[in-house]
């Protein structure tokens, strides 16, 4: 499933990231990469999320290239 897909307060795993070499590095930059575990705290505008302790928020098409699977 998509991280869009994701209701606040729901914990995921990322399976994959759909997309070349500089959306994989804008990503990785803000501690998003395969098999790292996130929250969405917000799906409002742009989907907030919790990584390793820190918010990141991304934006709606970058979030539908991130697939995850609830944890």
């Amino acid at each position: 499933m998509m991280l869009t897909q994701l209701r606040p307060n729901e914990i995921a795993r990322v399976v994959a990231i759909e997309g070349g070499y500089g959306i994989r590095q804008k990503l990785a930059l803000r501690g998003i990469v395969e098999g790292a575990i996130i929250r969405v705290v917000s799906c409002h505008g742009p989907i907030t999320v919790e990584v390793n302790r820190n918010l990141v928020c991304i934006g709606r098409g970058m979030a539908r290239r991130i697939i995850v699977e609830r944890v």
